[in-house]
């Protein structure tokens, strides 16, 4: 650590690697909004073989981050920046979660924010009482509940876990990385995702069976973890891992990418993922299946498409308008550096943190916290 005093500390899954999950991805760029409007952050992020082995990002130059062994050790080795942040903000899917939100509260005599990457998730997590990471119990003890799914997840957060306030804080992107890079064009359509055997039927659906219709087009999937036994068509290339760095690549030799949602995510609604965002930044237009709340962020043929099944993304890869498909793409792009960059979330949570009252007047939507800002 190169200091004691911190403005906010994060206790996340993880910031180093983005191998396996998208939360690396959203505190990258949170992070980098918060060092922009000149605020000091320091990462903890627990050290585990996984991660370890597959780091793209050891050493920001955003933040401090620094490793932990074990939950314990927030206890004793970080208690200093600890106490005396001004903020301290634990994240979903952090190893021990239970013990760490416990260890903060008792350190910090509460003043615990907990920021949800995973609501849906969670919340359909603590249903069947499965406390991997977040106890019901801990939840009213929270200063506030910040959470990655807007809509009726808040009002869940509150109304059946006792929260004092559940605040929408989306993923978000970093406006100056995720760009468009220019390059010729390479695939028809692809997509970006760890596996998830959720969300593979749609998968199969969108991407897979039309590949198998359309032969003479290109198809890419990258992510990790996908079992051995899928039959992937000739015309579908296959990336395993995809570091963060070469995102707006990928992103922008794209005619289409596609983007597919957690079943859990769906039920809820108003759950953008942080590729979402990503893929719009560098301005590739998106074919995504349905849910509630994604209209009000990108509309319906104006600013990405929607498909049910596989006649209805072969008709849109046969479709060769490309000022049509260069219009949805800019329509995307446009609403994105509007309203979800790093900086425009790091304006979002600071705002909360610091008018905590007038911000739950805005807790139902975050356009209402988008307007305090203006």
């Amino acid at each position: 650590m190169k200091r004691t005093l911190y403005d906010i500390v994060f206790i996340g899954l993880s910031l180093s690697s983005s191998w396996g999950n998208g939360h690396a991805t959203t505190y990258r760029s949170l992070l980098r909004g918060l060092a922009t409007l000149g605020h000091s952050v320091l990462f903890l992020e627990r050290d585990v073989p996984w991660y370890r082995d597959n780091r793209d990002l050891p050493h920001p130059d955003f933040c401090d981050l620094v490793h932990y062994g074990a939950a314990s050790d927030l206890a004793t080795t970080f208690a200093g920046p600890i106490k005396a942040a001004n903020h301290v903000i634990i994240g979903s899917y952090v190893p021990e979660g239970v013990e760490v939100i416990d260890i903060v509260n008792q350190l910090r005599g509460g003043e615990t924010w907990f920021y949800d990457i995973d609501t849906p998730v969670t919340l359909a997590k603590l249903a069947r009482n499965d406390q991997e990471y977040l106890a019901p119990r801990q939840i009213p003890e929270l200063e506030g509940y910040f959470s990655f799914a807007g809509g009726p997840a808040l009002t869940t957060l509150e109304n059946r876990y006792g929260a004092k306030a559940a605040f929408p804080l989306y993923c978000t992107v970093d406006a100056d990385r995720y760009r468009p890079t220019g390059e010729r064009l390479a695939w028809d359509l692809g997509y970006l995702g760890t596996y998830s055997a959720d969300r593979q039927p749609a998968l199969e659906r969108l991407l897979i069976e039309p590949a198998r219709r359309l032969p003479h087009m290109r198809f890419v999937v990258a992510g990790p973890q996908y079992p051995t036994d899928i039959d992937w068509p000739d015309n579908v290339e296959r990336i395993d891992h995809l570091p963060p760095a070469n995102h707006p690549s990928f992103y922008s030799r794209q005619r289409f990418t596609l983007n597919v949602t957690r079943q859990d995510m769906i039920a809820n609604g108003h759950s953008p993922s942080v590729r979402l965002f990503e893929a719009a930044a560098c301005g590739t237009p998106v074919i995504s299946d349905r849910w509630d709340g994604l209209d009000d962020l990108f509309p319906n043929g104006r600013a990405i498409l929607l498909a049910d099944d596989s006649d209805d993304v072969v008709s849109l890869l046969l479709d060769r308008d490309e000022d049509w498909r260069l219009s949805i793409a800019d329509a995307a792009r446009s609403r994105v550096l509007a309203g979800h960059t790093g900086k425009k979330r790091a304006q979002e949570l600071l705002f909360v943190l610091g008018h905590e009252r007038a911000a739950s007047q805005a807790r139902s939507g975050l356009g209402s916290i988008q307007q305090f800002l203006a």
